[in-house]
């Protein structure tokens, strides 16, 4: 059973160490629109690690809003944790975690991080399978967090076996 009236992303929230470098890289590399910002937060009880499975006197220094590509909402926020862990997951640790990007043009895209001096983690690999027709690559941000660039502009092969089904069923 579905969760109740899930309609789909909202948006994705990740902390980073510093906002000003943080803005920089997404606006200026990525092209992400800032919105707003809000905060700090700080609570005195236990409402932090109640409600945001942090140490209880965590605080939230400033939470900024982003829109990518027209679509995401990045939500970014800088903790001052006493028990804060200061290195991002790897996709093998648990919790490890990737924000995966949708580009036309892949090689023009890998060209354009490279143009800012951003580590792009090999060439890019082209899918085989179900996801056959998708070329992609990982880079990342300049505080470690894994960005994914993706590309499939005739379509991943299961959406085209889904849309030759649909049709050959007149949905």
């Amino acid at each position: 059973m579905a969760l109740p009236g899930l309609r789909g992303v909202d948006h994705i929230g990740f902390t980073v160490p510093d906002l000003d470098q943080a803005r920089r890289f997404l606006v200026e590399v990525l092209g992400c629109e800032y919105l707003y910002s809000v905060g700090p937060f700080r609570h005195d009880d236990d409402w932090m690690a109640e409600h945001l499975a942090v140490h209880p006197r965590a605080v939230m220094r400033r939470l900024d809003f982003y829109r990518c590509g027209g679509q995401a909402i990045f939500e970014v926020f800088r903790y001052e944790a006493p028990d804060q862990q200061p290195d991002p997951p790897r996709n093998s640790d648990v919790g490890g975690h990737h924000v995966a990007l949708y580009v036309d043009d892949l090689d023009a895209a890998v060209a354009h991080l490279h143009a800012h001096g951003v580590r792009v983690l090999g060439a890019p690999t082209a899918s085989s399978g179900p996801s056959r027709g998708q070329r992609w690559v990982y880079f990342l941000a300049p505080w470690g967090m894994q960005f994914e660039l993706v590309s499939y502009p005739d379509g991943k092969a299961f959406d085209r076996a889904g849309a030759a089904a649909r049709d050959a069923r007149g949905d």
